[in-house]
């Protein structure tokens, strides 16, 4: 029954999104940055284009295959970690890579913006990890939140440099989430074509262990090389999926 529903609902959305997305998502922000052609490859080198300019760990073997829980997924599709060390989440169906999830694992000692967002939300790096705390959870999900206006903010920079006002661009409200036992926050973007249709639609989820920074990111757009998804319609089906493979994810580590 749920991959009947979540098939009908990516199918609903699909047809009204070049219509009612402007009501949905009233939040503008974001711009475009000239990427590489695309590749059908799975295996690209990380891109960064859906997070700050932040250094991510060295992964000696693809993180996806440690860390992925339970998954459910539309009949007929199969995710499992991508061949290889990049890491990548490979969905596909009758043996063609319909897409792929990309999670960035960034050591907040090397990434002084979020050190501040923490330290803003009470927060210091020699804070004792308190996942059962009210006021801990509470601390860590308005320094994430502020996280995510900071991408807003450069993202919007970014596309209205890059299109002017040829696509119209509105960042989805951030919203709480789990990542595995941690908490986190789903937030994303999409960019509007003034003559009808995307041009790109981001989602994402993001999480603080108490050391590292998870960034989970896909989406639909021609100019992203890694965690992408070649059909909008494939994105629209696999998006609540995305949310309960996050939550089943084996972390913290």
């Amino acid at each position: 029954m749920l991959r009947v529903y979540h098939l009908l609902f990516g199918a609903i959305l699909l047809v009204l999104m070049p219509l009612g997305v402007k009501f949905v998502l009233p939040y503008f922000s974001t711009t475009r940055v000239e990427k590489p052609n695309p590749v059908t490859t799975a295996t690209p080198s990380i891109s960064p284009q859906t997070t700050p300019s932040i250094t991510p760990n060295q992964v000696e073997e693809n993180i996806w295959k440690k860390i992925l829980g339970e998954i459910a997924t539309p009949n007929g599709w199969q995710v499992a970690p991508c061949p290889g060390n990049a890491p990548l989440l490979c969905v596909s169906s009758k043996g063609e890579i319909l897409g792929t999830v990309e999670i960035g694992v960034y050591p907040v000692k090397n990434n002084p913006d979020f050190q501040k967002n923490l330290t803003v939300a009470g927060i210091s790096l020699s804070s004792k990890v308190d996942y059962q705390s009210p006021k801990y959870q509470t601390q860590v999900s308005q320094a994430l939140r502020d996280w995510v206006a900071d991408l807003y903010a450069t993202l919007a920079k970014d596309r209205q440099t890059s299109y002017g006002n040829k696509i119209v661009f509105s960042a989805y409200p951030p919203q709480q989430s789990s990542v595995g036992k941690l908490q986190g926050i789903s937030y994303g973007f999409i960019g509007l074509k003034q003559e009808g249709g995307v041009q790109e639609q981001h989602i994402g989820h993001v999480a603080f262990d108490g050391t590292k920074l998870y960034v989970i990111n896909t989406a639909f757009d021609p100019g992203s090389v890694t965690g992408k998804f070649e059909k909008l319609e494939n994105l629209a089906i696999f998006q609540p999926y995305l949310s309960a493979i996050a939550a089943n994810l084996k972390l913290p580590i």
